[in-house]
Order: structure tokens, then sequence, then C-alpha cells
């Protein structure tokens, strides 16, 4: 049961990158949900709301849109990933091939009016796909064969403006993770394949936000998300040849606390100009327990914190058309020498650009692509030793922001 609770360990590694199901970004977070943010790479995202993607990215942005406002955004995409083992790796094999797969995102955002000073937000957020998909025979095989992931996020706020220049946000993110994986044991059995079953569960984390807006042209937002808990729960799947065929097991894991950062500036009539900073406590995530049948551990994470720098600009190129593009730089969760086969992840680039069309007073549609560079991730453990080769993230957005909707005005007071 020791290759058990490794098993637990690096599947709830990958499961923070992608099962936190919210707009976070940084190390361990994703960074956008298919918003119109990600022609920028998510620079200025908490402080640019001009849609209702701001229900989501800072709930304080809603009293700055007029009226009621509905946002849907679709981010399909896929990744490629590809593993060169060290001539040494402990339990040999090859590379793996591309462990990469599809990688479908989306996202709903509704902001309803309800007076001049009072606005209430809804957003629906989900992740799904086939994380890594390594052939059997790879190097890492004993830390991980298949690994898939889904999340569903429902996030209603609220938000108020204050002053003229001042206005506050609140909301509660609900969020259902669940985490399928196959890992093979390297006991001599005739399947040596153990698989991890449905393991999942609901959490609830707090949203506040605010927004300040010093001139009309200048305007700053300010967003921090509560730590959560997940605490994954479901069947495992054991090979013949082992004590049990069907046990339960229980992963218990913190997900981080953050703070994010953000300035836009319209600095001329056709130049906008959006920068973001923030920071994750991942290093709270000290360890993982791990419960079930035979099996009670804590075993070692090793996470320290996060933080990401994001720049970008948009350029108004004529009364209908805006291009954009953007940076961001996302640091490392895990330090070289604790990084598994698990969570191929070193620090991140992503480079985003796209553009705006006001296809009429009603509607606008955004297109984007992002690219994200998750670095080499060397890996040298009792287990698996090499770097990856290529480690790439390739997403593209489109999005629909509808405005002046058949029930605008109603419901207010």
């Amino acid at each position: 049961m020791k290759r058990l609770a490794l098993s637990a360990r690096v599947g709830l590694a990958l499961a923070t990158l992608l099962l936190a199901g919210s707009s976070h970004a940084g190390g361990l977070y994703l960074s956008s949900f298919g918003d119109p943010s990600m022609g920028n790479a998510s620079a200025g995202s908490n402080a640019v709301a001009n849609d209702a993607s701001t229900a989501h990215t800072n709930p304080a942005g809603m009293t700055r849109l007029d009226d009621h406002g509905v946002l849907m955004g679709l981010a399909p995409g896929f990744s490629t990933v590809e593993f060169s083992a060290d001539g040494n790796t402990p339990a040999g094999g090859g590379d793996g091939g591309d462990q990469g797969g599809f990688i479908p995102i989306t996202s709903t955002g509704y902001v309803h009016k309800l007076s001049e000073r009072w606005r209430l937000g809804m957003s629906l957020l989900s992740f799904a796909g086939a994380s890594l998909d390594p052939k059997d025979d790879w190097a890492g095989r004993f830390e991980t064969t298949e690994v898939t992931l889904f999340s569903l996020t429902f996030l209603p706020t609220v938000a108020v403006q204050l002053t003229d220049w001042l206005s506050l946000g609140a909301g509660a993110a609900v969020t259902y993770g669940m985490l399928d994986m196959k890992v093979r044991t390297s006991l001599p059995l005739r399947e040596p394949t153990i698989w991890l079953d449905e393991l999942d569960d609901w959490v609830a984390a707090p949203v506040v936000s605010l927004l300040v807006e010093p001139t009309p042209k200048l305007r700053f937002g300010v967003v921090y998300w509560g730590e959560s808990d997940f605490e994954l729960d479901g069947k495992v799947r054991l090979p013949s040849g082992l004590p049990a065929s069907l046990v339960s097991l229980e992963l218990n894991l913190p997900l981080a606390r953050a703070v994010r950062v953000s300035a836009y500036w319209d600095a001329t009539e056709e130049i906008a100009l959006m920068m973001s900073s923030g920071w994750e406590d991942w290093s709270t995530a000290k360890s993982l327990p791990v419960s079930g049948a035979n099996v009670s551990a804590s075993v070692p994470l090793k996470f320290r914190d996060t933080w990401y720098l994001a720049a970008g600009v948009n350029f108004k190129v004529s009364d209908a058309w805006t291009l954009q593009t953007g940076l961001r730089y996302d640091s490392s969760a895990l330090k070289n020498r604790d990084r598994t086969a698990a969570l191929p992840v070193d620090r991140f680039w992503t480079l985003g650009i796209g553009g705006l069309y006001d296809y009429s007073d009603k509607l606008k549609i955004g297109l984007g692509f992002s690219w994200s560079d998750l670095g080499n991730a060397p890996i040298n453990n009792a287990t698996v030793r090499g770097k990856y080769t290529r480690n790439e993230v390739f997403l593209f957005n489109l999005s629909f922001n509808w405005k002046k909707l058949p029930w605008s005005g109603l419901g207010t007071f």
C-alpha cells in the first residue's frame, strides 16, 4: 500500500493545477476561462470591468456596467508534453510519446443591475480533459500513467458602489472537482495497473474584491480568494494479486488563498495599457493526508508560494476592431528536486494575442489565442530522471458579450 500512497500524492499534485475551477492566476491555478482577457494573457483582468466576465475576474467591477449583461466564452485547446528520460533513470522505459491531450474550457457570466449602486452576478466555469496520457511503458509509469480531470464552479456575487471612485464586491465560489487516475505498480503482477476512480468533492471559498477609479481613464482592481480544502474520496481498484480488489480512499488537499492586483489605463483614445501581479499561499499545503483501507499517512507535498507578473496592451485600429496582446510570467510551485512526473510544471511563460469586434451596439465578439511554455521541468527522484523537451499548452478563445438584453431595465429598483 506504500505505492498507493505515492499514487495519491502525485494525483493530487496534478489536481491542484486544474481542479480548482476558478479564475485564479499563478503557478497552480488556471489564469483564464475563455473570457476576453485571454488576448492579453490575463493582464489587467481584475481592473478592465468592461463586460459580464467581471463577475468572476473582479465582482466589484460589475458596478461599471450600465445595465444587465451576459458573456459566454469557450476556450478549446490542447497540450504537447514530451519527456526525455535520462539514460540512468531508475525504472528504465521510454519517453511516453506525446502525453498531451484535448482541453475544453468554458465560462458563462451574468450581471444584473438592481439599482444605480447595486449589482448581482453569476458565473459558471468549467474545465475537463485528459491532462496527461503517456504510453504505459514510459519512464515515469510508476508515478502516473493517465490522468483525467473535471471541475465545475458556480460563483454568485454581489457588488455595491460606495462612492464615485470606490466599489466593493463579494461572493462564494462553490466548486465540484473529480479526478480519475491510473498508475502502474512495480510489483510482478500480470496486470500491474492501479485505478483511482472518480475521486470527487465539493468545496466553497470566499471571494472579496474592490475597484478603485481615481480618474475616468485609470482604475485598479484587488481580489482576495480564500483558502478551501478538497477532501477527494472514491474507490481504488487494485490488480489481482493484491489484498483487495476495491478499496476506499480519501485525500485531503488545501487549496491556497490568493491575492491579485491589476491596473488599467486608457493612455490615449486608441491605446490602453494593463498590468497584473499576484501571490498564492501554496506553502501552507505542507502535506497530503491519505486515509483508506490499510492506508493512513501524511505525504509531504513541498509546495512553495507562487507569484506572477503580467503586462498587456489594447490598440483600437477602427471603430469596430480592437487588437490585444499580453505576456505573463508565473513562478514555479516546486523546486526541481521535489517535482514528480504527475506534475510536470516549471515556471510559466504565457503569450496572448486576440481581437475584440463590435458586431453591433448589442454584441461584442472576442477572438483570442494563448500559448504557454511550462518549462523543462527536470525530474530527479528515486523513480524517474529526465526533463521535458516540449511542455506547452495552446488555447483558442471565442467569446460573446451581450448587452441591451430583452429584459433591460426590468428587475431594478
